[in-house]
């Protein structure tokens, strides 16, 4: 990523050093999770659609501990691999969102609050700002080489409200809080950068 782009980080440090931890990124094109695991301090594993693992990219993503995840219904083997990596004491990478779309984290899927809830793992909110405001001359569906890109870290929370709490409701809860956070952070991020 430091090759080609010019990525700008902020507040790498708010990533916990050590144990369980997710990073909740916001994502507006194709670029944003490699931007993400090239620039965090951290090694982080994406669920990443399924659709994504074929031809030689396949045993390349497996290979650095991506996630395969068929988005068409519930993939439990997605969700006990991504469950491993937290209780691992690992970093899990997710665009709550689902799918690539504004980047600001209008529409969340109840995912990222299951995760958070399950494993009790700290959620850190990622900006990743400037992928998509120009292309390429080169190759148009990229960013222009060497152009800057802003990746911020936010402050880690609890997705949680202290109870402990698994339902339906503190699910759906949890995820009111956690777009409230997200949307917070991007704000503070866009001021941060001036995006």
């Amino acid at each position: 990523m430091h090759g080609l782009w010019k990525p700008r980080v902020l507040g790498a440090w708010r990533v916990p050093a050590a144990g369980p931890a997710i990073l909740a990124v916001n994502h507006s094109h194709n670029i944003d999770g490699p931007m993400l695991m090239g620039t965090a301090p951290r090694p982080v594993h994406f669920l990443i659609k399924k659709e994504a693992f074929t031809g030689p990219l396949g045993p390349f993503l497996r290979g650095i501990g991506q996630l395969e995840v068929d988005r068409k219904g519930a993939d439990r083997a997605a969700v006990t691999g991504a469950l491993e990596v937290l209780e691992q004491g690992g970093v899990l990478g997710i665009f709550p969102e689902g799918t690539r779309g504004e980047g600001d984290f209008a529409s969340l899927r109840a995912g990222l609050a299951y995760f958070a809830l399950r494993s009790g793992a700290p959620v850190v909110p990622v900006a990743v700002l400037g992928s998509t405001e120009r292309k390429g001359r080169l190759v148009p569906s990229l960013p222009p080489l060497r152009g800057r890109v802003d990746v911020v870290f936010g402050d880690p929370f609890d997705a949680g409200d202290g109870s402990g709490r698994r339902t339906r409701a503190a699910l759906d809860e949890a995820t009111v809080r956690i777009q409230r956070r997200l949307g917070a952070h991007l704000a503070e991020a866009k001021r941060l950068t001036g995006r």
